[in-house]
């Protein structure tokens, strides 16, 4: 069985004066493609913020490539390879799409690589080579996406987490952002994918966790949280 690469150990998150994570454990290991599903407010996103440091766990802990992140921030764990693309994109809106893209590679010195990378993005997302020049803010939600997913890649990730990666896409952006997840994870790349869209998370997914109000409240492969009728008809709706 391949090795944990995130695990998560009994972490409590409070945000806003109120316990948003109240003591769940999962794991990620390496090469596997985890889906974490629930409703709005069911804390999947206060999960990732602490697993990226960017909120401190008040009990529990989470250790990733063997060790505890206690005490260590967003930046050490980017220059580690944990890597999120935010939900709302986060994209820098007034530097053109190959300038975002160098930004996911400020870490990198290899610049024959950096210029490898940039190509197979453009391979990876046709639609960002069509506008490589243009201002990242002039794009639409989708295209932004597209540029997100993109420069976190060039930062070369050991672990990419996506949040909420379909908010707000069209249905065919939609797809296309599940075709690349899938691809990237095919491609060997660990990924931990939140995701209100249930059913698309859990079709590519190897496994699955349903969070409910803070508490994660089932796990199973992908397949069979697809079959079972608690989750069809919580998150399905069927």
């Amino acid at each position: 069985m391949a090795s944990s690469l995130l695990k998560v150990t009994g972490l409590q998150v409070a945000y806003g004066g109120i316990q948003a994570v109240k003591g769940i454990d999962f794991e990620v290991r390496e090469g596997e493609l985890v889906t974490l599903i629930g409703s709005n407010g069911a804390g999947k996103t206060t999960t990732m913020k602490a697993l990226t440091g960017m909120l401190a766990a008040q009990g529990g802990d989470i250790e990733y490539l063997g060790q505890s992140t206690r005490g260590k921030g967003s930046w050490d764990l980017v220059k580690q390879g944990l890597v999120m693309v935010p939900e709302g994109r986060g994209v820098f809106t007034r530097m053109t799409i190959t300038e975002n893209l160098m930004m996911g590679a400020y870490l990198r010195k290899d610049k024959a690589g950096i210029a490898e990378d940039i190509e197979r993005m453009f391979v990876t997302f046709p639609r960002l080579r069509e506008r490589k020049d243009q201002l990242a803010g002039t794009m639409s939600g989708g295209e932004q996406q597209m540029l997100a997913m993109g420069r976190a890649l060039m930062s070369q990730p050991k672990v990419l987490l996506l949040d909420e990666p379909s908010m707000g896409l069209s249905p065919i952006m939609v797809e296309k952002i599940f075709e690349v997840v899938q691809q990237v994870s095919s491609q060997g790349m660990t990924v931990l994918l939140v995701e209100q869209n249930a059913k698309l998370a859990l079709q590519i997914a190897d496994r699955g966790y349903v969070m409910e109000s803070g508490l994660i409240t089932m796990t199973g492969s992908g397949q069979s949280m697809l079959d079972d009728p608690k989750v069809r008809a919580a998150y399905l709706g069927e």
